[in-house]
């Protein structure tokens, strides 16, 4: 009777070791592919010229933080990526930059962005997913001055302590900021 219960567990234990090699193999893969892809903006200057523009928070903030969590960074947003419904792999929607001491950006993340009514809009019924991973919502208002939208940051040029997918790195900084986040928006954020 034993051996009939412990042979299924067995079997699952031995399927979820492989699988879990097999997932994070394929999730690097693709990571490199975006980072392949998104090599080229490591220059400010060509993200501009492809349609990327800096992104200001309503209180004219440009470098995201959060004291205690570390920061996102400064963003260059495509809005015409974000309002259009989809969410592309290696197309995101906004690149991440982390300023030095002298003001130089950086490239240390990207951002994937979709406004939520456009989302349903376009048929679906369920909150975005990329590389496993659930995209966080922020509801409106919000510091960004946006309507409820989805989002998913992706830390493919500076390692994340924190995690590959999580909102801010305890790495990032914001020079002369003073930590000046927002503590009410701890979960939700705009790119």
């Amino acid at each position: 009777m034993l051996r009939r219960i412990l042979a299924p567990l067995a079997a699952v234990a031995l399927l979820v070791g492989i699988a879990t090699p097999a997932y994070a193999s394929w999730c690097r893969s693709d990571l490199e592919r975006l980072k392949q892809s998104t090599a080229r903006y490591q220059h400010v200057a060509v993200a501009e010229k492809a349609g990327y523009g800096k992104f200001l928070d309503v209180k004219g903030i440009a470098c995201i933080d959060m004291p205690g969590m570390g920061a996102m960074g400064v963003h260059y947003v495509n809005g015409d990526l974000v309002g259009d419904g989809r969410i592309r792999a290696r197309s995101p929607e906004a690149m991440v930059y982390e300023p030095d001491r002298s003001g130089k950006l950086r490239l240390v993340a990207v951002e994937y962005v979709v406004i939520k009514k456009a989302w349903t809009d376009a048929g679906h019924h369920k909150p975005p997913k990329l590389y496993g991973h659930r995209f966080n919502y922020t509801a409106s208002p919000n510091r960004y001055g946006l309507p409820p939208f989805y989002s998913l940051h992706v830390w493919v040029w500076k390692h994340n302590p924190a995690g590959t997918f999580t909102m801010w790195n305890p790495r990032v900084h914001c020079p002369g900021s003073g930590g000046g986040g927002h503590p009410g928006h701890a979960g939700h954020h705009m790119a």
